[in-house]
């Protein structure tokens, strides 16, 4: 059995993650963490990180940039690894990341969905044939209308594991609309999508001479991202001191 802390329990993938442990024979949630105790959940939960002493196997967050610095103070000090799922980390908090990293299990991932890290793995294999045989490729990737940033830094981390399959660096082109030019060979593009609901689609496609392959992940709801970090959670429990990503939990 792995125990949990859940940091930002009451936010919206702190609900989820508590909905699917809940039902998960081989985790609990032990204790949760948020600015305010809102009396909805079945464990106890603490206002202030430092008050919780609860014994626990890893600690999930996914809360707000603010609060990760208080986060990976509280990992370093207990020695409880820590599965980092908030993002908008800005240089200084990668750097204080990486330093918890040498003292703590600490795993941080683009994107917390298996699939997607799934995917990353397959169109690198696919890119170290189908590049040098002279398939273009391209990213489109699609969201709901309230997504701020653009591209999602789901669909960067595709295009750097198209260029980490390269012998030479690719260039990301985000815009055509400027130029008048052909498309060229050592580029790679990326085309985003705002409106509705979408939780988020990401489709890479290799396109060659007469014949176009594509690979193409849909998140139906962000329970699919709650489930990662719970065999993220999992996966980290008991590792030693270092930097994981979710490449580790899947491949074991």
């Amino acid at each position: 059995m792995v125990r949990i802390i859940m940091h930002g329990c009451n936010g919206h993938m702190g609900q989820v993650i508590s909905g699917l442990a809940a039902q998960d024979p081989d985790v609990e949630i032990v204790a949760g963490i948020d600015i305010a105790d809102q009396g909805k959940n079945s464990y106890p939960v603490f206002t202030d990180i430092n008050a919780c002493q609860a014994e626990a196997d890893a600690i999930i967050d996914f809360s707000s940039a603010k609060a990760v610095d208080a986060l990976l103070e509280y990992s370093v000090k207990r020695q409880i690894p820590a599965v980092v799922c908030t993002t908008g980390l800005d240089e200084a908090q990668l750097g204080k990341l990486e330093e918890a990293a040498s003292k703590v299990a600490v795993l941080k991932s683009a994107n917390m969905s298996l699939g997607i890290n799934t995917l990353l793995k397959l169109i690198k294999d696919a890119a170290k044939v189908l590049a040098p045989a002279g398939f273009d490729m391209e990213i489109v990737e699609r969201h709901h209308k309230l997504k701020l940033d653009a591209p999602s830094g789901t669909a960067l981390a595709l295009a750097d594991s198209l260029n980490e399959a390269m012998d030479q660096t690719y260039h990301y082109v985000y815009d055509r609309s400027q130029r008048r030019e052909q498309r060229d060979i050592k580029e790679i593009g990326l085309s985003a999508v705002r409106g509705g609901t979408i939780v988020g689609e990401h489709e890479v496609i290799f396109a060659g001479p007469d014949e176009v392959i594509e690979f193409k992940h849909t998140a139906h709801s962000k329970a699919v991202f709650g489930k990662g970090a719970i065999e993220a959670a999992k996966f980290l429990a008991g590792k030693p001191a270092g930097r994981y990503d979710m490449s580790d939990v899947i491949n074991g």
